[in-house]
């Protein structure tokens, strides 16, 4: 407990809620990192794709890059249509589960779900690359720095969302800012060039390519480059973290994370078509970029630093959206209730843990691989894309409403952008492990649907009917199983003796004649006139000895209740436990699921 209040601080009051809520200038750093982050690899992932085709096809990486970039256009103004009609939060599944019902709505889930957990490992994984690059001797470390950094983020998410916002604000606005310097160095210097710097091996790049520049490759190229756009969905999700009025503050946070986002990707893009910017396995395009631009100076470390911090940073972003998304389920009892509970500092705590666990999970099982987790990356945002902007069209189709002719034509742009994006991303990176995320949606939409079926048979049992009627008074029988006589068993006997009015026996299994005779005399003494029944065990069996005679009295009068009181005794340290028989647990799990058994342990604490 001091552990805890040490790392995640002291609890807050519900009524601190308000003042828990998030500024614009917060939210950015906290809802954007995600989004943003994404030009550190995004034209990185463009280029290995072209490169195949060689040299001379990085030149499409520009028109590539005009495309999505148009893509984060009309997702802006799709998502800003959603904020303000989905005040509430939950994104795409609030979206669907209002307009194209529950298995669009859990499929977005699903999806979104996934996306978040691969988000935090990918921008784990991309952030230690970044670190990599400029210290090569930390490369075999990156698994283990990557799960460190996901437990810092994990710990300081739990403190709040404030003071995460606070903690996060800094670093996030500083990588912005570095990354925005290199841009715009690096872009002003080639406009002062006299033209683009010829690529390595440029005269045979038709020759050199291991493939030919085909549609196909240059869709591959957009799909990986589509990773520039995850993270939109963010800000929709968490609408309510904002301070009031908090849809207006949600969207204008919205633009400015789309604003920085467009200029960094788009001047880093350029760059490296620009500068003849090669992918390499050692390092990182943006790496490259620093150098070229500024040198090998403190300026290109800073550069380097910033870009780690906000990939790792970027994790933040999910933790902010995967908890609030788990919670919304959970209310509509499509996930446990207890997703649903805020923690000690007001924020969903289990969603927290959950996220940072299975993150931890992928990042293991992918060995910190920035490059073999990309394909899993894309797919799942886009498939809650395409969902959510056509929900959007068939709520405008129903509703109509003010501009709603404009509105429509904006989402459906929005759906048909997306849903071509999904098959284009879902074709050319199947193989590549696209494959997976789609088996986990459906395993996952599969569970949610479990969840909800059972919490409805749970509300069909509990529930009072109509003609439900106060049960009759029963008889209860008091049942306490001994192995002795001690001053626990005494105890017990007196706590049985207190309820008042109740029949009263105690079991002793007789596995040892000697014992049993001893017994019997001092529970004479002791016994304080409850009557001890002593059971035959010829095997030596307490506990089916005892189940068998329950069952028996069940059967003699199925009305009876029967309360079982087990003395205990409790050793004053922990390790203590192994030296003493755990007959009582072992009783108490045997009888948990027995019907109209209800279990009372008297615990007698010792001292040393």
């Amino acid at each position: 407990m001091i552990l805890k209040r040490w790392l995640v601080g002291d609890p807050l009051t519900t009524a601190q809620a308000a003042h828990e809520r998030l500024s614009k200038t917060l939210a950015l750093a906290i809802f954007s990192s995600n989004n943003i982050s994404s030009v550190a690899y995004a034209t990185e992932e463009i280029l290995l794709v072209l490169i195949l085709a060689g040299t001379a096809a990085v030149t499409w990486s520009i028109p590539v890059s005009i495309a999505i970039l148009f893509l984060v256009l009309v997702l802006t103004i799709s998502y800003r249509q959603i904020i303000y009609e989905y005040p509430e939060g939950g994104g795409a599944y609030a979206v669907a589960r209002a307009n194209l019902g529950e298995l669009p709505a859990l499929c977005a889930a699903g999806a979104l779900m996934i996306s978040y957990i691969v988000t935090v490992a990918v921008s784990i994984a991309a952030g230690i690359a970044a670190l990599t690059s400029a210290v090569p001797s930390l490369f075999v470390h990156r698994e283990v720095l990557g799960l460190v950094a996901i437990l810092l983020i994990v710990i300081i998410n739990l403190r709040g969302v404030r003071e995460s916002g606070k903690f996060f604000s800094v670093p996030t606005y500083f990588a912005i800012g570095i990354l925005g310097l290199l841009v715009t160095v690096g872009v002003t210097r080639s406009f002062y060039d006299s033209g683009p710097v010829p690529l390595p091996s440029q005269q045979a790049a038709s020759s050199s390519g291991a493939e030919a520049l085909t549609l196909f490759l240059i869709l591959r190229s957009f799909a990986v480059g589509c990773s520039a756009v995850t993270g939109m969905e963010v800000i929709s999700n968490g609408v309510k973290a904002f301070r009031q009025p908090e849809p207006k503050n949600a969207a204008t946070t919205m633009i400015w994370m789309s604003t920085i986002l467009a200029t960094l990707f788009m001047g880093i893009s350029w760059m490296a078509y620009h500068y003849g910017i090669m992918p390499k396995s050692d390092e990182t395009v943006v790496s490259q970029l620093a150098r070229v631009t500024f040198g090998t100076g403190a300026a290109y470390y800073a550069v380097q630093i910033g870009t780690m911090i906000l990939l790792v940073l970027a994790a933040n972003s999910a933790f902010a959206g995967f908890p609030h998304l788990a919670s919304i389920l959970a209310r509509d009892g499509f996930m446990p209730h207890q997703m649903a509970t805020f923690g000690d500092r007001l924020v969903f705590s289990n969603g927290i843990i959950i996220l940072g666990v299975f993150a931890c999970i992928l990042l293991v099982l992918f060995r910190g691989d920035t490059h073999a987790l990309i394909p899993l990356y894309a797919i799942g945002v886009f498939v809650s894309f395409t969902i959510s902007q056509s929900g959007m069209v068939r709520s405008w189709l129903k509703r109509k409403g003010r501009h709603w002719r404009k509105k429509l034509v904006v989402n459906g742009l929005g759906a048909i952008t997306t849903g071509i994006a999904t098959i284009i991303i879902g074709t050319t990176k199947f193989a590549d492990g696209a494959w997976i995320v789609l088996l986990l949606v459906t395993l996952l939409v599969l569970m949610f649907r479990g969840i909800r079926s059972h919490y409805k048979a749970v509300q069909e049992q509990i529930s009072l009917s109509r003609d439900s009627r106060p049960p009759r008074p029963r008889r209860n029988l008091i049942i306490i199983p001994i192995s002795g006589v001690n001053r626990s068993v005494v105890r017990a006997v007196d706590y049985a003796r207190s309820r008042g009015g109740e029949e009263i026996r105690a079991l002793l299994v007789d596995v040892n004649n000697q014992e049993t005779a001893l017994t019997k005399i001092q529970w004479a003494q002791w016994g304080c006139g409850v009557p001890l029944i002593v059971l035959p065990s010829p095997y030596r069996s307490i506990l089916g000895s005892i189940m068998d005679f329950i069952e028996e009295q069940q059967q003699k009068d199925p009305d009876c209740w029967i309360t079982v009181i087990i003395p205990e005794i409790l050793p004053a340290r922990w390790w203590q436990n192994i030296l003493h028989n755990q007959r009582a647990l072992m009783l108490k799990a045997a009888l948990l699921f027995k019907d109209r058994v209800v279990l009372t342990d008297v615990p007698f604490h010792l001292t040393r």
